[in-house]
């Protein structure tokens, strides 16, 4: 093998090409990963201003836990030998929940029993319903964990016969369950209101991808690493470095090779050609597709899947320094969930509006004296590129800062705006110049009914429409958020090893 062959080249350093490249060397393979930006980490990324260091995508985790108490995320990283290199700061509540038109504030606490016991306060007679939510969440942790380990090749009996209730709900949206069980529909509403880390109203979004998530966010509690997310990535890439793998940033991809509908390789922007029969592209396949491999060689079925899904959330994040900490502010909470009401179906269609007032804040403390907060929120279909335009985009950045701003004060009823030391705002015309998605999206692909995380896992090998091709992150089959591309970047990884050792058969 020449030093422009690879065993496999992954395109993206993302949180998922960054695992499956680290992954993949850690298995003793010859790994190239590609990315075209200065620094790995896409959306896990960070920047200064000022005294001020933000993280652009701080928010918590849920699927990390302890060593006592192990989430997915924790074990991935164990498996990767980093999680003692990282620190963790526990969040003191799995999450408060505003409502600015009922002037009403949940604040729900970690730990299963504590999590019943105060929704049993704010909704009487709730306390049978939520312990049948967590014993179906219990199955489901199990049965997620069971096809996890078998890379998607699970035994649909042993599925049927171990976990009856993960089958019989795998294509049920969270509504629709929680209904099924009876709960009552304020405890439903505080319950759900997670949803918009999600990217999807509880009417849509997979009852299986929700409980996985709520659950591990209640029972081991969420955190957040103290370096920020970007220093995952920054360790990741160093990781695998030292592993002996080839990182080149500042290196795009102009073309994505094909012979026989089988990948050979890669010409980058600079027009170097490297040589592989596996490739891992963290990035959309509408960009794959559409601009990395010639139109004549895309087989029909890939372009027809592709076209089929819409895009999810795009956003609009505000990050703000503080001159004050988050106790001189009076701010009790480090997670903020503010909506107009707690019905997230009206809030989805109040979010295909640029100026929803809806949005997710966390607040941590930077210094002694001194804390960030970043206020983020969803826009959903065409709205943004029908009132932003090139002559008011910057007066549009403050009017969205100004709204958001003005929504958390409202609904926290302090006020933040006399501390502000450091501004910056990012829309979805920044995430796409950084990321490459189209659009700006952050959310990948839309989840769907019938498009949605268990249909997507289960139809993953029949999406292999070019031999040798697999997509990690966002828009690949574990849908988005943080956890869910970390543990896609392995999955996909372990598939291609897979892959490579059946050709040696």
């Amino acid at each position: 093998m020449n030093n422009k062959e690879y065993d496999v080249i992954v395109i993206g350093a993302g949180n998922a090409g960054l695992v499956a490249a680290l992954t993949l060397q850690k298995k003793g393979k010859k790994v190239l990963l590609l990315e075209k930006g200065r620094v790995v980490g896409g959306l896990s990324s960070s920047f200064i201003r000022g005294r001020f260091e933000f993280d652009t995508s701080l928010h918590p985790i849920c699927e990390f836990g302890s060593k006592e108490n192990s989430g997915v995320i924790y074990d991935l990283f164990s498996r990767l030998e980093i999680v003692d290199k990282l620190s963790v700061e526990a969040l003191p509540e799995a999450f408060a929940v505003y409502s600015l038109d009922h002037k009403k504030k949940y604040v729900m606490p970690v730990g299963k029993d504590a999590f019943i016991l105060k929704m049993e306060e704010y909704v009487p007679d709730s306390t049978k319903s939520m312990e049948e939510f967590f014993s179906l969440c219990e199955e489901i942790e199990s049965a997620l964990s069971y096809i996890r380990e078998n890379k998607g090749h699970f035994d649909m009996e042993v599925l049927l016969k171990k976990y009856p209730y993960f089958m019989a709900i795998a294509s049920y949206s969270v509504k629709k369950v929680l209904k099924k069980i009876n709960m009552p529909l304020k405890a439903q509403e505080i319950l759900c209101s997670y949803w918009s880390y999600l990217g999807s109203p509880v009417s849509k979004l997979s009852f299986v991808q929700y409980a996985s998530t709520i659950y591990s966010c209640i029972t081991r509690g969420p955190v957040i690493f103290k370096k920020g997310s970007h220093a995952i990535s920054l360790l990741l890439s160093e990781e695998f470095i030292k592993n002996g793998g080839t990182l080149r940033c500042l290196t795009g991809v102009k073309e994505i090779l094909v012979k026989d509908n089988e990948v050979t390789g890669v010409v980058t922007d600079s027009n170097e050609k490297f040589l592989t029969k596996h490739i891992l592209a963290n990035l959309s396949p509408n960009v794959v597709y559409g601009n990395l491999i010639l139109d004549n060689v895309v087989p029909n079925k890939a372009k027809s899947l592709t076209n089929s899904r819409s895009f999810g959330a795009r956003g609009v994040s505000v990050y703000i320094g503080l001159n004050k900490t988050k106790e001189e502010l009076g701010l009790e909470n480090m997670t903020y969930f503010i909506y107009h009401s707690l019905n997230s179906d009206k809030e989805f269609k109040r979010m295909h509006g640029v100026f929803s007032g809806n949005l997710t804040a966390i607040l941590k403390n930077s210094s002694i004296d001194s804390s960030c907060l970043v206020l983020s929120s969803l826009i959903f279909g065409g709205a943004f590129d029908k009132l932003v335009t090139k002559e008011n985009y910057f007066a549009m950045k403050e009017k969205f800062a100004e709204s958001l701003v003005s929504s958390f004060e409202e609904a926290t009823g302090v006020n933040i705006r006399d501390a502000i030391e450091e501004i910056e705002v990012a829309t979805p015309v920044t995430f796409a110049r950084y990321t490459g998605h189209p659009e700006g999206v952050i959310y990948g692909y839309m989840a769907t009914s019938y498009d949605n995380l268990i249909p997507r896992i289960l139809n993953e090998e029949n999406e292999i429409f070019i031999k040798g091709l697999h997509f990690c992150g966002s828009f690949a089959s574990w849908l988005s958020s943080s956890s869910a591309t970390y543990i896609n970047g392995e999955q996909e990884a372990l598939k291609t090893l897979e892959e490579m050792e059946n050709e040696k058969v």
